[in-house]
This record gives structure tokens, sequence and C-alpha cells, in this order.
């Protein structure tokens, strides 16, 4: 293999990719504005929920409960009578609706039980299932707080101290720009690289590139460079001026050292891809293949749910994926500013996973050039 051969392959690869306007605009999309959207609007947040109180013991407690539903979580609370609270839930205009029975501070402060009815709207069910859990916390934190100043207060057990590691406010804008910056370098190094080999194939440069004194591993390199290249760089500047300077998320770990563990991902990722172009026959059969193989990808590799809510056949499995190990190489370096005596063995995972998935396309692509000589 002539390292000049692999250099001026990629070089064509990219003056290639430089004409195609629509892979650019993907290129340019899926590392900004789609980074964007997805970390400010996760579809399970809760976000301006109506809600409706019925104060049946207008106490100074009650009046406070009352004030804590605020935006941008709730929409501002409806005080209504205990009579319209079933109407307006038929009618659909509220998703929660409060009954705070009366005598409620008397009976708190007496050290009694009192419950307060919580109606909600199962229908809505984003928000029914995540509201649900913030009523009963500003309610609980409501009373109590107001129980402790009062000085005739009964005793109260014993609180839990929260304390919440590597994103203190929980903020999920923190998981999803990271998560979505991996989920892209995985998509677009496959579908450069697969795009890559069957446009040859359909511009008839293959045919140009069997008479050069050029070997199938010299192609192969020259396209895994080239597009992780690419990728690679999107990917940093993604980080760095997307969900660094743009979001304010903060990176505790080592960023040269995941783009380095980024760059291994991408050697097994690319590979991928020209194992996939070369099972298709056209840039549709290859769109078909890109959802049977980046959905599963995806969903099971940790970067939507944690792997260890799901099935252990599916766990075993997925580790033989490489964005499963990118996945978990990512989140130890950026979330919890893990050095590379923690993540090597993600390192390791992929350097082989790479390997034999290189190995894999290249014994296809070599077969597919003997068929076209």
């Amino acid at each position: 293999m002539r390292l000049s051969h692999v250099l001026n392959l990629g070089i064509k690869e990219l003056r290639s990719l430089w004409r195609d306007p629509i892979m650019l605009f993907l290129i340019l999309y899926v590392f900004t504005f789609s980074v964007y959207t997805r970390a400010t609007a996760m579809p399970e947040t809760l976000n301006k929920a109506p809600i409706a109180i019925v104060d049946e013991d207008r106490s100074p407690l009650s009046t406070r409960i009352v004030s804590a539903f605020y935006p941008p979580h709730f929409l501002l609370p409806r005080l209504i009578d205990a009579a319209e609270m079933d109407a307006r839930m038929d009618a659909g205009f509220d998703t929660f609706a409060l009954d705070i029975p009366p005598e409620f501070q008397r009976d708190v402060l007496a050290g009694r039980s009192p419950v307060i009815q919580l109606n909600v709207d199962a229908t809505r069910m984003s928000q029914a299932f995540t509201g649900s859990g913030y009523v009963q916390t500003i309610v609980n934190d409501e009373v109590q707080a107001f129980v402790r100043g009062h000085p005739h207060s009964p005793d109260l057990p014993v609180d839990l101290a929260l304390r919440a590691r590597f994103n203190p406010e929980l903020n999920k804008s923190w998981f999803a720009a990271i998560m979505s910056i991996i989920n892209e370098v995985t998509m677009l190094s496959i579908v450069l690289t697969g795009a890559a080999l069957i446009r040859e194939r359909e511009h008839g440069t293959v045919e140009h590139l069997l008479v050069m004194p050029v070997t199938p591993l010299e192609i192969m390199f020259s396209k895994v460079w080239s597009m992780g290249l690419v990728v690679l760089g999107a990917a940093t500047a993604s980080l760095l001026f997307v969900v660094q300077a743009g979001l304010g998320v903060p990176l505790h770990g080592s960023v040269p050292l995941f783009i380095a563990g980024a760059a291994v991902h991408l050697f097994a990722t690319t590979s991928m891809g020209i194992f996939l172009g070369t099972v298709a026959r056209s840039m549709p059969q290859f769109g078909l293949l890109l959802m049977l193989v980046l959905l599963p990808l995806q969903m099971l590799s940790g970067a939507s749910t944690p792997r260890e809510s799901m099935p252990e056949i599916v766990q075993l499995v997925m580790l033989g994926a490489p964005n499963t190990h990118f996945v978990m190489l990512a989140q130890g370096i950026l979330y919890r500013g893990a050095g590379f005596g923690v993540v090597w063995p993600q390192f390791l995972a992929l350097a082989a996973i790479g390997t034999i998935l290189f190995a894999l396309a290249l014994a296809r692509f070599r077969r597919a050039l003997a068929t076209m000589a």
C-alpha cells in the first residue's frame, strides 16, 4: 500500500463531497440546527402545563401553595370552584386539578395528615407522567417550608438531602446536546462512506479505479480517512461552538481525549458504511439499509435510555456495536471528567470492533470489484 495513493484518493473524495451541495447541507444541518433543537426541545420536559386549583381553605398555607405554580413548567393557576373542576377536565381545559380541602392549614399544624386531591388528565400522557411528580414535590416542599417557619410547628421527619453530581440542575439539554452529537457522528460517518461508494458506482468512476495502479485496500483507506476527517472536524466544531459556547453546556473532561475516541469510533463506523455500500445496489436500497441499521444502533446503545434498563440479552448483543462503547466513552469523558485510565477498555473495544468491520468490508469490497473487472 502506497501512502501517496491513499492521500490522493482521499483528496479526490473530499473534492467529490465539496461538489455535493446536498451532503454539505446535511453535514451543516445535523451538527448545528439539529443539535440545538434537540437540546432545547426535549419532548418529555414539562412545559406550560395548564393547572386549576380549588382552594377551599383560603389560608396562608394554601395561598403559598397556589403561588408556587408558575411558568415555565406550569401556566399560572386558575382558581376555580369545586363544581367547575369535573366539567373543565371533561372539556380538556386543565391537565391538573388540585383540590385543597377546608381547614387544611389547621390540620397540618395540629400534626394530622390531611389529604390534597390531585386529578390528572391522563390522556395527555407526557405531561401527566412527568407533572404528577412535579405537583407532589412542589406541595410537599411548600408545606414543609411553612411548618418550619411556624412557632408551633410539629416535629418533622428527617429530610433527604439530594446532591446531583455532574448535572446539579438536572438540565436535560446538557444530556441531549452531547448525545445528539454522538448519534450524528455515527449516522453521518456511515452515510458519507456508503454514499461515496455508491456514487462512484452510479457515475461509472469505479471502472476508472480498476484500470489504475491502486489496490482495494488503498481505496478503502482513502474513503475511511477522508470521510472520517470531515465528520470529526464537524463534530469538534459543533461540540465547541454549538454545545459549549452556544448552549452553555460544561465539558468536564478532556476534549482532545474525546476527539481521539471519536477517531477510533469513526474507523469502525466508516468501515460499516463501506460494507453497507457494497451490499446496496443503489441509493434507495442504501437508504432502506440505513433505517434497519441506524435505528437499533441509536436506540439500544445507551444514548436514549440507560443500557441497564434493557434485557440482558440485548445488552450482551449490543456490546458488538461500536457506538455502544462510544457512548460509554463520551459520557465518561465529557460528563464525569474521566481520564484514559478509566476509558481505555472502550478504546480497546472500539479498535477491535473497527478492525473486524474493516476486514469484513475489505473482503466484501474486493469481491464487489472482482465482479466489475
